[in-house]
């Protein structure tokens, strides 16, 4: 085997360990949902070890995005109508919480619900920047664009943030 065959273990769990939570939190940022993105990253990770004698050792961390995109992808066509179905069978109250946890909750669901409206390409660059504390540069080149298109989307994901804050303000007067 080559020096830096990704099918010795060792090389290859130097791969996981430099690699992993990146994917994560990339996966995090199209999903919106932590388990998910975990179980995501984890079959990219199966997916590369199964094909590690496939892969260049160079092209690794590109051939571990972009089997994680189409891993999500596929996930999110299948579970379209089943996502619709599950949340037409969530409860509408709970008696028990105090009316202000009610409040903060559905606040907190409306806030997420904002964010997860946002387009795929605002929300990924938006959460790259605002959780990861990623710069443009560093944004641009994660989803290969340039740092001027990376500027708009986070420009734009702000406008659209404000302007649903600006909705719930208004549904609450």
């Amino acid at each position: 085997m080559p020096e830096n065959s990704i099918c010795d273990e060792q090389v290859y769990h130097e791969i996981y360990v430099s690699n992993a939570e990146k994917l994560r939190n990339f996966l995090y940022y199209k999903c919106g949902d932590a388990d998910q993105a975990e179980d995501l990253m984890h079959d990219t990770f199966i997916r590369l070890w199964n094909k590690c004698a496939e892969v260049v050792f160079e092209t690794v961390v590109g051939f571990l995005y972009k089997v994680a995109n189409n891993l999500f992808l596929d996930q999110a066509r299948s579970k379209q109508v089943s996502l619709k179905f599950e949340k037409s069978l969530l409860p509408q109250t709970d008696s028990t919480d105090p009316f202000f946890h009610l409040r903060t909750e559905e606040f907190r669901e409306q806030i997420e619900g904002a964010i997860s409206g946002l387009p795929d390409g605002q929300r990924e660059a938006f959460l790259m920047n605002r959780i990861d504390k990623m710069t443009f540069k560093e944004i641009a080149q994660q989803l290969e664009i340039s740092e001027t298109a990376v500027e708009k989307r986070i420009s734009k994901a702000l406008l659209n943030l404000k302007e649903k804050i600006a909705e719930l303000k208004q549904r609450k007067i």
